[in-house]
């Protein structure tokens, strides 16, 4: 039966101050340490999940999901802090799955939703390049237009 990290650090402490005796400061500490090792040991052990058969990375990214490559878990986007479990970041999983650096690492819904978000938003808008800009078009096109003048107008004039 399967033990909750609390239930297994409760058991190891209750153990140790069977052993000999702790006083209360010194099973508080052990009880903090002993749960933070266990949790990590958690976090290893849930990156180091069974690898499965060679996939073509086509096929792990579909519409609601994108199957990790390394570790087989299907996520809605591959995120940097799963990508460090298996020791790797964005770069480098693409390098080592030949995936072109345009395809996003997120499934296509997600992509669909974010592009959706981004061109109701519009924060190309917000940046100040783009508020500039926007003021010399405008500055441009109130202001009345010079005459160009013409090989005749300056001839004559000279």
């Amino acid at each position: 039966m399967s033990q909750t990290t609390l239930e297994m650090t409760k058991e190891l402490v209750i153990a140790q101050i069977e052993a000999k005796a702790l006083s209360p400061d010194e099973v508080q500490t052990i009880l903090r340490q002993t749960h933070a090792v266990l949790m990590n040991l958690q976090d290893q052990e849930a990156c180091r999940e069974v690898v499965p058969k060679s996939v073509a990375w086509e096929n792990s990214v579909t519409r609601h999901t994108i199957t990790c490559l390394e570790c087989g878990v299907p996520f809605k986007q591959l995120s940097g802090r799963h990508l460090k479990c298996h020791a790797l970041n964005a770069r480098s999983y693409r390098a080592k799955y030949n995936i072109p650096w345009t395809q996003p690492l997120a499934a296509k819904d997600t992509t669909t939703k974010r592009k959706q978000l981004v061109q109701r938003i519009r924060p190309w808008e917000k940046a100040p390049q783009f508020v500039k800009a926007q003021q010399r078009r405008n500055r441009k096109a109130t202001e009345t237009p010079k005459r160009a003048r013409t090989k005749r107008a300056e001839m004559a004039h000279a």
